[in-house]
């Protein structure tokens, strides 16, 4: 049984705006004077196993819609998962309902017209995988075969999964802007357990990817997901002290999340962030160039447009260590006084450059400190910029690995630390939208034991 037909995506694609047109058609026949409508069909299948037998198999097959009318300045949204031409005017019709119910909000309304995203370029984002559930089986268990062969001391599984997604995605709006893509993504992932005396560690690793050429090997992510469990056996704490951070760069991409959050128009229209007013300001050292990707071919992220219908464009967020643009949609902008940046729904791919270290590298250059592979807990506060999370890691000495630890908790603040980042590695490893090697911070406190 396959999850999705290639064959039909064209089909499924024009009966998607087919459906969007009709509902602005509707919106302006109740009296809406503008209007803009997402819809959204997409399939899949998900398997997981557990120690060599099958936990779950899953199907999904889910559409959705959702409708914003405006009356004015007055907004009314609605969403239903029923596509049928009944539930569309119904939706419609709540929509009004809502809007002729609210308060006027003088910077509701759509992105100008001239904005919207006329020339789409291909993305290459479409690569459907027809994966029958006995082969998805065979690959999650041989994921798992391979993390739990790794050493006799893995001694449990979490179990492994694989998925596979296949979507289509229409925006439209009444500018005339009606426009859609496929896409799909795959993934495959693994957690076991490791026990050496009393201590006992858990970690995992995953792939994920457009196309499944793209992933990497089932034994490959079990190894891996092993391996870093293994490396954790016999952490211990360390005693508070303030020394060099090296995160890694999963750990290094949820800075960068800090960045994108920060300097988002919901953040700063509502005075709740910490580089409110800091445009063209320096808030980095001046190697660091941070930059956006939307028409990344094969791109997690990438789109040719975003939420608002607007072309979307890559841009520097951060060159030479300053801050250059905010990340805007086109409500936020208008709360703002500034124009949109195409970023409604978030940021597409962001990537900073890398430098000339690898991870052995950057070690080196840190010497004596903490190498942070784990971060626990949600302990940013977004006003401040004050930082304090939970982390497990490894302890450096002569910029080598010694033992690894756990039970820590680093801290700092956000705009000191991104002032006081030394380095980035070349060391990116793992899949995402958001790409980074390691950061090296000069210092932050380690409370330990």
């Amino acid at each position: 049984m396959t999850q999705t037909d290639p064959n039909d995506t064209a089909d499924r694609l024009d009966r998607l705006e087919r459906i969007v047109r009709d509902l602005l058609a509707e919106a302006t026949r109740q009296g809406a004077s503008a209007a803009e409508a997402a819809a959204s069909s997409e399939a899949g299948l998900e398997i997981s196993v557990r120690l060599g037998e099958v936990e779950t198999v899953e199907h999904t097959r889910d559409n959705g819609l959702g409708i914003t009318v405006y009356f004015g300045q007055r907004k009314g949204s609605s969403s239903t998962s029923d596509l049928s031409p009944e539930a569309v005017r119904d939706a419609v019709s709540a929509a009004c309902a809502i809007a002729s119910r609210t308060q006027e909000d003088a910077y509701a309304g759509l992105a100008a017209a001239d904005l919207m995203a006329r020339d789409l370029p291909e993305l290459d984002l479409y690569h459907p995988w027809q994966l029958e559930p006995d082969v998805a089986i065979q690959l999650a268990v041989a994921c798992e075969d391979a993390a739990r062969g790794c050493d006799p001391r893995i001694v449990n599984s979490e179990g492994a999964s694989v998925s596979t997604q296949a979507g289509l995605h229409v925006y439209g709006n009444s500018h005339g802007f009606v426009a859609g893509y496929p896409s799909t993504r795959h993934g495959l992932s693994c957690a076991v357990v490791a026990q050496e005396g009393e201590s006992m560690q858990r970690d995992y690793w995953w792939t994920t990817a457009r196309a499944a050429a793209d992933l990497e090997s089932p034994q490959a992510v079990g190894r891996r997901a092993g391996e870093r469990t293994l490396a954790r056996l016999g952490a211990r704490q360390i005693a508070t002290r303030k020394v060099p951070v090296l995160f890694s760069p999963l750990t290094a991409a949820g800075l960068l999340r800090s960045l994108t959050g920060a300097i988002s128009g919901s953040s700063l229209y509502r005075r709740s962030s910490f580089l409110l007013d800091r445009i063209d300001t320096r808030i980095f050292p001046d190697f660091v160039r941070i930059h956006e990707l939307p028409h990344l071919r094969r791109g997690l992220g990438s789109a040719p447009f975003d939420g608002d219908g607007v072309a979307t464009r890559a841009k520097d967020l951060v060159s030479e260590g300053i801050l250059r643009t905010y990340l805007l949609d086109a409500y936020s902008a208008r709360r703002l006084g500034l124009a949109t940046t195409a970023n409604a729904g978030g940021v597409h791919n962001l990537h900073i450059e890398p430098g000339p270290l690898d991870r052995a590298g950057l070690l080196r250059e840190m010497g004596t400190g903490l190498f942070v592979t784990e971060l626990l807990g949600h302990g940013t506060n977004p006003v401040t910029g004050d930082y304090s999370r939970g982390a497990a890691g490894f302890w450096v000495e002569g910029g080598e690995i010694q033992f690894p630890v756990e039970e820590i908790t680093i801290a700092g603040n956000l705009k000191e630390m991104f002032l006081g980042l030394v380095a980035v590695g070349n060391d990116c490893d793992f899949p995402g939208s958001t790409r980074t090697g390691s950061w090296l911070i000069r210092e932050m406190t380690l409370a330990g034991d």
